[in-house]
C-alpha cells in the first residue's frame, strides 16, 4: 500500500514471519484464541482477554487490532505483529512505544497458540522485535513485564539478557498479583538468531524518525 508502508514491513528469522496482519492472518489469530493460550487455572495477563466468552472473543481480537492500527501516531505507535509459522499464524508479537525519538525505549509482549509453545518460538519472534528495535531503529533500552508463575515469559526474557527492574503489585481475577518488569540494554543483546528487517525505511516517519540513526545496526 503506497500511502500505507507499515503494510509491507516484515521482519523474518529462520523459521518465521513477522508482519502487520491482514484480514486473513486475523481470522486465523482468532483461529489461534479459540483453540487456547494458556492454562485456564492461570491468567498470564494484566487484562484477561482470554477470558471472554467463546462466541465473543473472535471479535474482539479482530476489533483490538484494527483498533491499534487505527491508532497510530508517530509519537505513540505499537506494531502487533502476527506470528507466522510454515505459512500458519501462530500469535502475536508486539513492539510498542512512547515519544520514541526522545526516549529511545520500546516495551514488548507477545503470545502463542497452545500448539505452538516449548519450542523455541517464543524466544525467536521477540528476538526479532528486539533487531528491529536495536538494529533497526537505534532503540538503547527495551523493557518488558511478566506476572510471577508465567514461567515461559520469563524464561525467554533471561534467555534474551534482560535483568530484573522492580516489581508493581495488580489484580486479576480478583486476586492479588505482582508484575516482574524486565530491562534490556542494547549493549546486553545479542540476537540468537538472524534475523532480516525488509521495508523499514519507507516507514521510519510512522516510528517519528526522519532516517536510520547513526547508531542502528551497530550492536556491541
Amino acid at each position: 500500500m503506497r500511502h500505507w508502508p507499515l503494510l509491507d514491513l516484515r521482519l523474518t528469522t529462520p523459521r518465521l514471519e513477522l508482519r502487520l496482519p491482514t484480514y486473513d492472518d486475523l481470522d486465523e489469530l482468532a483461529d489461534r484464541a479459540l483453540e487456547g493460550v494458556h492454562d485456564p487455572a492461570f491468567m498470564p495477563f494484566l487484562v484477561p482477554w482470554t477470558d471472554s466468552p467463546p462466541d465473543l472473543l473472535p471479535g474482539r481480537v479482530i476489533r483490538y487490532h484494527f483498533g491499534v492500527l487505527s491508532r497510530w501516531q508517530p509519537d505513540d505507535w505499537r506494531c502487533e505483529f502476527v506470528v507466522v509459522v510454515d505459512g500458519r499464524v501462530a500469535g502475536v508479537q508486539d513492539l510498542h512505544a512512547k515519544d520514541f525519538a526522545i526516549t529511545r525505549e520500546v516495551n514488548s509482549a507477545s503470545w502463542l497458540g497452545l500448539a505452538y509453545q516449548g519450542k523455541g518460538i517464543g524466544t525467536e519472534m521477540r528476538a526479532a522485535v528486539l533487531h528491529l528495535a536495536f538494529a533497526g531503529l537505534g532503540a538503547e533500552t527495551a523493557v518488558s513485564a511478566a506476572i510471577l508463575g508465567n514461567a515461559a515469559s520469563l524464561a525467554v526474557s533471561r534467555k534474551l539478557g534482560y535483568q530484573p527492574d522492580g516489581i508493581e503489585v495488580g489484580q486479576v481475577r480478583g486476586e492479588r498479583v505482582t508484575d516482574q518488569r524486565l530491562r534490556l540494554h542494547r549493549a546486553g543483546f545479542v540476537p540468537p538468531v538472524p534475523v532480516e528487517i525488509h521495508g523499514l525505511d519507507a516507514c521510519l516517519a510512522d516510528f517519528g524518525l526522519a532516517e536510520t540513526p547513526a547508531s542502528a545496526g551497530k550492536l556491541s
